[in-house]
């Protein structure tokens, strides 16, 4: 390992792998990050432990990407870790950036959670209907598990965040740059979003637009759209309108309407209302009764204005009754 080399770590939280991933994704340019970086760990492609970290004097790590939500204790405590180790904390992908996908799960209790996921689904036998314990007995000994929280939480709603690299997964281009940018000593002010652009995913999309009023919402699997002409106007939701742009319109480009992985705009409160009041504010009718009905042709409404914004929206998780 070069003295000269920046110290780099990555890890996820509560996620699907996707962004682990997505580092290889840069293809040729790895090459250029091997010239800068030593990786001291990362779990998903080598052998390390957390011992390997716990020895590290306290930031020995140049730059963290952590991608992944908050989920569970064990998420917790290596944030915590790896923060203590590390110079920079980049929150890495929507999960991490905003809680992702996994924070859909604070539209539930984690009770709920269970039930759905281990008593009710048809596909999970489970006769005697246990539920996971954070320890149980055998004859070896006692084995532990992580304790699953109530609530699914943003990485920086844990610690404290450097930068926020955006997407799911991120654009890979922008996570070279980002790693070009720490061996420079060029990244942005703290809190940044990098890679992401301050204005809308609309007004980079290179889609014809005319006049936007609704009658109707589709579901985009149930459609064959014009692929040039704006999602919205053909009645699919898009998110464009309430998420940063610097994506390179991948999804649109393939003829998919933007999810909004990318994130609320700079001053935009919650991206869920930011959208919710586009669509409401194009409803083509006065008249209520048709208003809602129009309305009610959105499938899940919470799913699509906060697919991946949940734990660091207004709303955050579902309300819990205060004992009487």
């Amino acid at each position: 390992m070069a003295a000269d080399k920046l110290k780099v770590a990555m890890y996820w939280g509560g996620a699907c792998g996707g962004c682990d991933v997505a580092l290889l994704d840069i293809h040729e340019m790895i090459l250029d990050v091997v010239a800068v970086a030593d990786l001291l760990f990362w779990p998903c492609a080598m052998d390390f432990k957390y011992t390997d970290v716990e020895k590290m004097p306290d930031q020995h790590l140049d730059v963290t990407f952590f991608s992944g939500a908050i989920r569970n204790s064990e998420n917790e405590h290596v944030a915590q870790l790896l923060r203590r180790k590390s110079k920079v904390m980049v929150a890495f992908g929507a999960c991490a950036h905003m809680g992702g996908i996994p924070g859909l799960a604070n539209f539930y209790t984690r009770d709920e959670v269970f039930q759905a996921a281990y008593l009710d689904s048809p596909s999970t036998p489970n006769p005697d209907r246990r539920l996971p314990q954070r320890e149980t007995k055998v004859p070896e000994g006692t084995l532990q598990l992580p304790e699953i929280f109530d609530t699914v939480r943003t990485l920086a709603q844990a610690v404290p965040v450097d930068f926020y690299l955006p997407g799911c997964p991120p654009n890979p281009k922008q996570i070279g740059l980002v790693i070009q940018a720490a061996a420079t000593g060029a990244l942005p002010p703290r809190g940044a979003v990098v890679g992401a652009s301050d204005k809308a995913m609309c007004e980079e999309c290179p889609r014809k637009k005319k006049e936007l009023k609704f009658k109707e919402f589709k579901r985009r699997h149930l459609v064959h759209p014009d692929p040039e002409q704006c999602f919205m106007e053909q009645g699919i939701i898009c998110i464009g309108a309430a998420t940063r742009a610097g994506c390179g319109w991948r999804c649109i480009g393939s003829n998919m309407p933007c999810r909004g992985c990318y994130g609320p705009l700079p001053h935009a409160t919650d991206q869920g209302a930011k959208i919710l009041s586009a669509i409401a504010s194009h409803i083509d009718s006065e008249d209520p009764a048709e208003i809602d009905r129009i309305l009610d042709s959105i499938p899940d409404p919470a799913g699509y204005f906060y697919r991946f914004g949940l734990p660091m929206s207004l709303l955050h998780c579902k309300q819990r009754r205060q004992a009487p």
